[in-house]
């Protein structure tokens, strides 16, 4: 398959950006990807030994860092980057703090893009719905239509979409918290199986597969999802909205945690 369209920027090769980057090659793009601590990368993919020389020539630039490093990585992307490519922010994070990056990026001149992934990346892998908004939310739409990449926008201002995504997931994560409390105490009861089946009956035909990805990934990855749903308080905070269910999901995800924590302390070394 040949190139179709301008060249990509992957900066930051985790889980998420490892996946974007080899399904973008995958659909005919020349993609260059970076990450200090991340060594391969993924088949199709170019290397690129700092964020300077991976951003240089690319028309898109896609940053998957993770929100404490996203303002540095912007930074440096910034002093490299055309002028008429886009940036886009695929880092979950809180509305404000996009709004200071959108900022950043229009001193400079570039487009920036405020994009929230609405599904696990890991199991949707491309093909993960995406809100998108931003200075760049028009110009990125239509590249990412083009590549078959399931996108809506969310209008002009940075933050729109990163604040719908913390609105989401006071319910997923709070639906995801309510089914292991139940989840846990039926298997005290002796009744694990009969609540399964129960919760996954009500969740529809796929109710099965949901329920364990809840309980999987809720286990798996307590700690980052702890952060996120500390911004969706804050976020809710400055809305002034109640937040019992938020609260709740905290003090669940923060126990998982912790039990996280004392495992890998006990492990042998």
């Amino acid at each position: 398959m040949g190139t179709a369209g301008p060249a990509v920027a992957v900066l930051g090769l985790g889980e998420a950006g490892s996946i974007y980057a080899e399904d973008l090659a995958g659909r005919g793009l020349r993609v260059t990807g970076t990450d200090p601590v991340v060594q391969a990368v993924p088949p199709g993919v170019l290397q690129a030994p700092g964020i300077s020389e991976a951003v240089a020539g690319a028309g898109l630039v896609i940053s998957l860092v993770g929100a404490g490093a996203a303002e540095a990585v912007l930074a440096e992307a910034l002093a490299a980057m055309d002028p008429e490519a886009v940036f886009a922010d695929l880092n979950t994070a809180a509305p404000g703090q996009k709004r200071q990056l959108a900022e950043r990026a229009a001193r400079s001149g570039v487009l920036f893009a405020d994009v929230a992934i609405l599904a696990p990346v890991p199991r949707g892998r491309i093909n993960s719905p995406l809100l998108i908004s931003g200075t760049g939310a028009d110009a990125l739409l239509s590249l990412f239509t083009g590549w078959g990449i399931p996108a809506a926008g969310a209008g002009g201002e940075a933050g729109a979409a990163a604040g719908r995504k913390l609105l989401r997931s006071v319910f997923m994560k709070g639906l995801a918290a309510s089914v292991l409390e139940a989840v846990t105490a039926a298997e005290a009861a002796g009744a694990k199986d009969w609540i399964i089946s129960q919760i996954a009956a009500e969740l529809g035909p796929s109710g099965d597969a949901l329920v364990a990805r809840m309980l999987e990934g809720t286990r798996l990855h307590a700690v980052r999802r702890e952060a996120e749903m500390v911004g969706v308080r804050e976020f809710l905070e400055s809305l002034g909205t109640a937040h019992p269910v938020t609260d709740a999901s905290i003090e669940w995800l923060h126990s998982l945690a912790l039990r996280q924590q004392e495992q890998v302390a006990d492990s042998p070394s």
